[in-house]
């Protein structure tokens, strides 16, 4: 089992940053990649951005460009760098492990936090 928490969402006008973290625990050492989804009501959870244990990045579409994930092993935890930030962004963010095939483009992580409120105000 793998236990996911996020935190430092909140609230910025467009064009700040804001920092988002997740740290892992439990059975980490399964984790073979981690990342970032986002909801808005109404919508399907979209994949933000993720990275694998070798490194390997892999960013959605609208953000690629602007935000930038980290990880650090040795600390579990990941960490999502957005800059720039557009009122669309605005969303519940989630943090995502994955134990299985590790494929973000086609197969969604099988462990998840409880999200986090990101606001951007224009």
């Amino acid at each position: 089992q793998v236990q996911l928490v996020e935190s430092g969402g909140g609230l910025v006008q467009a064009g700040e940053s804001l920092r988002l973290s997740c740290a892992a625990s439990g059975s980490t050492f399964s984790i073979k990649g981690i990342g970032w989804y986002r909801q808005v009501p109404g919508k399907q959870r979209e994949l933000v951005a993720s990275i694998s244990r070798g490194g390997r990045t892999t960013y959605g579409d609208s953000v690629k460009g602007r935000f930038t994930i980290s990880r650090d092993s040795a600390k579990n935890t990941a960490d999502l760098q957005m800059n720039s930030l557009k009122p669309e962004d605005t969303a519940v963010y989630y943090c995502s492990a994955w134990t299985g095939w590790y494929e973000p483009t086609q197969v969604r992580g099988n462990y998840w936090g409880q999200g986090t409120q990101v606001t951007v105000s224009s």
